[in-house]
């Protein structure tokens, strides 16, 4: 940190590489990106977008992602990377965008990071409006391998997110060893949750906790209204879902004044 109060980012030398990554075969399968809206709802403005990868035809993420394999995995998670970049800087996208990565196939942080970085600076994409989340169908079995990749990636200059939190990986062990800047409810957690005491109360225990860790709370899948305003008397002014916008294929959505109301 600066004397100013400003980040001083630690770039990786573009010398360093690694023999792991190289190994990795080209892709033989083409995809793309649509980007859904994280919003404000204190704001009643557009947080975030995070880009969901897609086929180049508008396929499902299914599609894409059952086609990756120990083969070919490294590739793709640079290509993400490089893509998801490249399409928000030719969006013009103001907001963050937030990326999946796949942390399997990050062998040594300072190397993997050197596609983002050429990337952003290619397309002129601020590293500051850049969050790293960790992919929903990824399994990760090596947790103080995660932990350093985040820690490598915040003093990079990066925000990082963890995803789903409340299914598989994303557990209150992994919260007690690393504290992102965003965490992101799990789906199933939210869903009618108005109308539900079990998860309301987990809920309220998982805001809390971030409120003392200083971590800031997004709520994924809001469909209703209902469950926009429970989340919101909670305290969690973040939230994703189709209420508020659907993923945009190839374009940055749009939200309907109507669900602000």
């Amino acid at each position: 940190m600066k004397s100013d109060g400003a980040i001083e980012i630690h770039q990786p030398s573009p010398a360093q590489g690694c023999g792991q990554c190289r190994k990795s075969g080209p892709l033989d399968f083409d995809f793309t990106f649509a980007y859904q809206p994280v919003v404000d709802l204190q704001k009643q403005a557009i947080y975030a977008h995070e880009a969901l990868v897609r086929g180049p035809n508008g396929e499902s993420a299914f599609s894409v992602l059952s086609k990756v394999n120990d083969g070919n995995r490294y590739s793709f998670d640079q290509a993400c990377r490089v893509r998801a970049v490249k399409g928000a800087a030719e969006l013009k996208m103001q907001e963050l965008l937030s990326i999946n990565f796949l942390p399997n196939a990050v062998y040594r942080p300072e190397a993997c990071i050197q596609s983002t970085f050429e990337a952003a600076r290619a397309y002129d994409f601020p590293i500051e409006r850049i969050i790293f989340e960790v992919a929903e169908a990824e399994q990760v079995h090596d947790r103080p391998h995660l932990v350093n990749i985040f820690e490598e990636y915040r003093r990079y200059g990066f925000s990082t997110a963890i995803d789903d939190f409340g299914a598989g990986y994303s557990g209150l062990n992994l919260l007690a060893e690393y504290q992102p800047d965003v965490l992101k409810v799990d789906m199933d957690l939210v869903r009618n949750i108005d109308q539900n005491l079990p998860r309301q109360s987990i809920v309220k225990g998982i805001v809390a906790i971030c409120r003392d860790l200083g971590i800031r709370v997004v709520a994924e899948g809001i469909e209703t209204k209902a469950e926009r305003d429970f989340l919101y008397g909670l305290g969690v002014h973040l939230m994703q879902g189709y209420l508020f916008c659907k993923p945009a294929f190839r374009a940055l959505g749009e939200i309907d004044p109507a669900a602000w109301k």
